[in-house]
């Protein structure tokens, strides 16, 4: 059983600041979805607008505010399949660390409780 995208989006905000735990596949493409397809739609209505002012805050403000749970988001679904969440960092090397990093971000979890807790109910 999955996940629905506004469950996944409530959940994700309701973890802020949850790093501990695991996450299902849908609850992190989900939020990645919502995440970026917000930013996506602020770009582009800051060219519609043609106020890069106003358009640099509104993406700052969504920044600071969506950063901290897609991080925790990445950092949960890397311990769905039991590593450790500073693995997260691998994104940090050009082109690989992104492939590698999606690679694990679509591997199915652990079956079983794990060393991060019990498999996610949805």
């Amino acid at each position: 059983m999955r996940m629905s995208f506004i469950e996944s989006i409530t959940v994700c905000f309701k973890k802020y600041f949850d790093f501990k735990g695991r996450a299902s596949r849908s609850e992190f493409w989900y939020f990645m979805l919502f995440y970026y397809g917000v930013s996506f739609f602020l770009i582009f209505m800051s060219d519609i607008l043609n106020s890069d002012a106003l358009a640099g805050l509104g993406l700052l403000f969504y920044f600071i505010l969506g950063m901290i749970p897609a991080l925790a988001v990445c950092v949960r679904r890397l311990h769905d399949i039991n590593k450790t969440g500073f693995a997260v960092l691998v994104q940090l090397i050009p082109i690989i660390g992104i492939i590698i990093f999606i690679v694990w971000a679509v591997t199915e979890g652990d079956k079983k409780k794990n060393y991060y807790g019990p498999k996610p109910k949805k």
